[in-house]
């Protein structure tokens, strides 16, 4: 157990979002290749005939980063390139797009932005909820700009400019389902964006906490076959620095392909011997020569996307009242009734966080904040729960860390008002 949880910024994927914060001039990683660190990377690529962008970074910061490129700058903007639609690619654009750009993106890019757009406020208050500090804002995120890209590719999409090579592949398993590749043959260059998730080497998070149209684990894996046959020198992602060596490449790949590989195995199996999903994410675990990093998606947590890719919405185990719109919660004051009240669940709810139960803890003050909503004995509870949560968990992975620290902030919010 870790003594002191990292806070969301010392985590390896809080790192990352933070990075560029006092960069003061775009970094060289390649001849003619150049680097802005944002929420999200921008690359910028010079040719003998104008220049070329992988990306753009977030919203808000186009001018700061147009600004860091403009020393290295060597012609016409030509061709930006969006990796996928998510708005910490490409949400600068407007901003660095000139006349005559052509903007190339991955076929459903539109579709996919739609998406967003039509959820915007759901998805919108539970970003709220995990990533707010991170991107420095308060209240709901900014609405991104509607792109309209001149080129969507469906396949694969090859160009020469400035006697450099570029083929942008359609990919089926980036974070979006409109993710693209870009490749650079001659260099042995690959810009992947977010196509492993933000940590490079690292398990994919493959349906997200705030909500997104899932991927597919069998894309996932072909996706690390695309590139892994490519035998790239370098690879560019969407944060982070390069990752620089064949040999290394390849064996990263290697890794989190066997990594994903036996957690489809082992949760098809354990499907096939009736095992629930709850189950099979508690029992399954990645053994230590396949452990990778966990700091966007989780073993469990892919575990439970799997199970749901296959088996769907329906959970035998949760019988009848799955098939209705009236939740377990609906007779939480019941439940708190019977067992005497606030104070009693209270009560037992302490037990279980002294003896390492968390998670029967926070079900047992589920039932009584329904019942007593401001009961103080049971926010306290409550938060010292997610207390040791967050202190088991070492503060690793960044979506569980802002989760389990969004919880315990609003137990103390609640605890003050009470």
């Amino acid at each position: 157990m870790s003594e002191k949880p990292q806070t969301p910024a010392q985590t390896p994927l809080g790192a990352l979002v933070m990075a560029g914060e006092g960069q003061t001039s775009a970094e060289k990683i390649a001849d003619g290749i150049f680097m802005v660190k944002d929420i999200s990377n921008a690359y910028l690529v010079t040719t003998a005939d104008g220049d070329l962008l992988v990306n753009t970074g977030f919203l808000g910061n186009g001018a700061r980063n147009k600004g860091l490129f403009a020393p290295q700058r060597t012609g016409p903007l030509k061709h930006i390139i969006v990796t996928q639609s998510h708005a910490d690619h490409y949400g600068a654009l407007p901003d660095q797009q000139e006349p005559g750009t052509q903007i190339i993106t991955g076929a459903g890019f539109t579709d996919t932005a739609n998406f967003f757009d039509r959820l915007a406020p759901f998805l919108g208050r539970r970003s709220g909820k995990l990533w707010a500090s991170m991107t420095r804002r308060d209240g709901p995120p900014p609405k991104p700009p509607v792109i309209k890209p001149d080129i969507e590719v469906s396949q694969t999409y090859a160009f020469e400019q400035g006697g450099r090579q570029f083929e942008v592949v359609k990919t089926p398993g980036g974070e979006a389902l409109c993710s693209v590749f870009v490749w650079m043959p001659q260099d042995r260059i690959v810009f992947t964006g977010n196509l492993f998730g933000p940590v490079w080497r690292a398990m994919p998070n493959l349906v997200t906490m705030r909500g997104d149209r899932p991927r597919l684990v069998r894309a996932y894996l072909q996706s690390v076959e695309q590139i892994r046959a490519l035998s790239p020198d370098l690879v560019i992602t969407g944060h982070g620095e390069p990752i620089r060596g064949a040999e290394t490449i390849r064996a990263d790949l290697h890794a989190m392909h066997a990594a994903v590989s036996y957690i489809e195995h082992e949760t098809i199996a354990g499907m096939n011997e009736g095992k629930s999903v709850q189950q099979l994410m508690r029992e399954i675990a990645l053994p230590d020569p396949l452990r990778i990093g966990e700091f966007h998606g989780k073993t469990s947590w892919v575990v439970r996307a799997i199970w749901e890719e296959n088996a769907g919405w329906f959970h035998y185990e949760d019988g009848t009242t799955a098939l209705y719109g009236v939740p377990r919660s609906a007779v939480n004051g019941d439940l708190a009734e019977l067992a005497g009240g606030a104070d009693a669940l209270a009560t037992r709810a302490k037990t279980h966080v002294e003896a390492g139960r968390a998670l029967e803890a926070i079900h047992l003050t589920d039932i009584a904040l329904d019942a007593a909503p401001a009961h103080a004995a049971s926010l306290t509870v409550r938060k010292a729960a997610h207390e040791h949560l967050l202190a088991l968990s070492g503060g690793t992975n960044l979506s569980e860390t802002m989760w389990l620290k969004a919880e315990i902030a609003d137990a103390e919010k609640r605890l003050s008002a009470a």
